[in-house]
This record gives C-alpha cells, structure tokens and sequence, in this order.
C-alpha cells in the first residue's frame, strides 16, 4: 500500500452544510471523496464554492437525506480502491439546542441522526472520525443518545473520547462560540500519539501564559466589503428601529441603552443582547443561524444603524471573502449559523493530521492557523 505521506488524504462529510468543515479539512491537507447535505441552498452554496477549489473536481455531492443513504453501498462504489481516512460532521442539533425548554428535544427525530452518523462510521471505517455538536448534546435528558453512540462506537472496535466542549476564540477565532467535539479513532497504535483535546492557543488577555496569545477580536470582520460582493446585505429595518439604534452607543451598546422598552419587556427584562451592538474590540457573539436578525441576538452593527451582513457574519466565522453563499439573507444566515468555523476546524484537523497521519513532529502549531488571517488580537 502505499505510504500516508506520498498520498492525498481522503475524507468525507457527512451534513455538510454550506461546506465550513470540509473547507477546514482541505485547508489542513486532506480530499473530500463525498458529500452529504439536503438543504437546496446550502447544496448550490457547497457545490459554487467547494467543487471549484484544486482537488475537488471528483467529489461527489449527494442531496437527500442521509438517512436515504446505504453508506455500505457508498463504500463499495466509493472507495474501491481507497481507503476512508477522516469522516466529518454535525449531526443537526435542533433537538439539543439551549433554547429548548423544559422536555423538548427528547425523542426528537432529529436526533436520531446522531445514531445514522456512526453507520457511516461503522460502514467506511474510518481512520479517524471528528463529530461536532451544541453543548446541549451533553444534556442528561440527551444521555440516551451518546450512551447509544458510544455502545456503538465500542462494538465497532473504535476508540472514542469523551465529549470535549471547545471555544472557538481559544483558538483564534474571532467569536465566542462553544461547541462539543467527538475524536474516535480505529486503530488502537493510535491512541498513545494524540493528546486531545488539543491545548487551547489563546486566552483572556488578563490570564495570559504559557505562550497563550489574547483573544482575537472582530474588527476586521467589519473592514471594507467589494461593492459587488452579493453577500454585501443586511435586512432593512423600519424607521423605529433606526432611529432606536441610532440611540445605540457605538461599539458594544445595548437595547436598555437606547431607551426601546418592547411590551414584553415590561413584566421582565428580556435577552439582554437583543437588539445590541456587536463590540469589535472583543470576540463577537456566537454566529447562530439567526445572525443577521439582530431580534435574535446581539447583531447590530459596531457603528452603523443595521443589523450585520452576510459577509460580516461570515467573516467572524473565518469564511474567506471569496465564498459566497446562494439563497439569500435567511437562507445564508442559516448557513453560515450552522457551520464549523473554517479557522477552528482547520486548526484541529492539522493537529490530528500531524499526530495521526504525518511522521514528522507538530511544529509551531499555535502560530500555524492565524498566518496571513488578517485578524487583529484583542
């Protein structure tokens, strides 16, 4: 067979969104044989951006539900003659996400995607597999699921690690965004040669030490745009609203700031970022799918009287300017909410290239992600 370093790395990813993991996993050196994603925009977004870039002329793009997927079958006619190095993905986590109450999300069907994810790792026997999820997944009314995922994890021989809850912005990422990740690994050679998670490269710039560099802030998410980007758009407000972020202060103000009292304000204080400004001297807010409603968040403009653009979004999650993404304003908030950030997933792939795959050490791997990113340190 021959050797990992005289050959291209082979990856798959499953609920691929708009495509910001598998972008990550090209960035970090590997190829995507195939594709998941059934939703049409996130499909046209994936194929303009993805299918364009060097290596990827031959990555299929398959646009059901994956649950409309024999992934034994998909072995037999993808990987023929390959083999499956990396498997990719983040199950949808509408069932687990935090803003569901009291006992919703429990018996969600979404949520058993969790379980159809890992017969695809069970069917392509991956080297690796890097699951990625809300925190809400950790929850105990959830508990049925990862004990299931693990059960199933063990059976098929693999080694999984316990749930790991990053931050984005220990990383370099220029946004506050937590999220569960999921290494299993197939061979057990392998265990021993990673340590995970991987040691977080930044940090509150008032607990800075062993050579952590501070938080990246957002500002240059908020840098000039191409007049003919078509994702230069934001949504349009009435006059009420303007004026109210008018009375805004720039850079971090909040809605109690501008003296707008809702009437469901009036029996309790609200979510108090809605309707607030975004700080670019720090981190951003997590990017949700709801970004570019700044009724859902803490999304309007450092200075101007809008909520962000789909570039600005995209930007604090470390898609370069040259992605662009189809179906407009909502359709491309969404994608953007539901990504892994490009610079995160890439840093982590590098580092499980480096220790898994490539014989030489992982040199300077805190510096190696933020090279030529253009970001500012908090």
């Amino acid at each position: 067979m021959q050797k990992i370093k005289n050959r291209k790395l082979v990856a798959v990813d499953l609920f691929a969104g708009a495509g910001g993991f598998s972008l990550a996993a090209i960035k970090a050196g590997f190829a995507i044989d195939f594709a998941i994603e059934n939703d049409k925009y996130a499909v046209q977004t994936y194929q303009n951006n993805i299918l364009k870039l060097g290596g990827c002329r031959h990555t299929a793009v398959l646009d059901n539900s994956i649950l409309d997927y024999d992934p034994v079958k998909l072995q037999k006619t993808r990987f023929k003659s390959k083999n499956c190095d990396l498997l990719l993905g983040g199950p949808p986590c509408q069932g687990f996400s935090t803003h569901r109450i009291l006992n919703a999300g429990v018996n969600d069907p979404r949520n058993e995607l969790v379980l159809a994810y890992f017969d695809f790792v069970k069917a392509l026997k991956p080297r690796v597999f890097l699951m990625e999820n809300v925190p809400g997944i950790l929850w105990a009314r959830h508990q049925e699921y990862l004990d299931k995922f693990y059960q199933e994890g063990k059976k098929a021989g693999f080694h999984v690690f316990q749930p790991v809850t990053l931050d984005a912005r220990d990383f370099g990422v220029p946004q506050r965004r937590k999220r569960v990740f999921i290494l299993g690994l197939r061979d057990k050679a392998d265990i021993s040669k990673v340590q995970w998670p991987p040691q977080p490269t930044h940090a509150d710039p008032k607990k800075l030490g062993n050579g952590l560099l501070p938080w990246v802030s957002c500002k240059a998410a908020f840098r000039s745009t191409q007049a003919d980007d078509e994702n230069n758009i934001h949504m349009n407000h009435g006059y009420d609203l303007i004026e109210a972020f008018k009375r805004t202060p720039l850079n971090g103000g909040s809605r109690k700031d501008s003296g707008r009292i809702l009437n469901c304000h009036k029996d309790h204080d609200g979510h108090k970022d809605v309707y607030g400004r975004i700080d670019p001297r720090q981190p951003a807010p997590t990017m949700t799918t709801a970004c570019i409603n700044p009724s859902k968040g803490r999304f309007v403009h450092p200075t101007e009287h809008h909520g962000i653009t789909v570039r600005q979004a995209a930007r604090i999650q470390t898609f370069p300017d040259s992605y662009s993404f189809c179906g407009g304003l909502t359709a491309a908030g969404k994608q953007i909410g539901n990504a892994v950030p490009v610079d995160l997933g890439k840093y982590l792939l590098e580092y499980i290239k480096a220790h898994i795959f490539d014989s030489k050490d992982f040199k300077d791997e805190k510096q190696m992600h933020i090279k030529q990113s253009g970001y500012e340190l908090a």
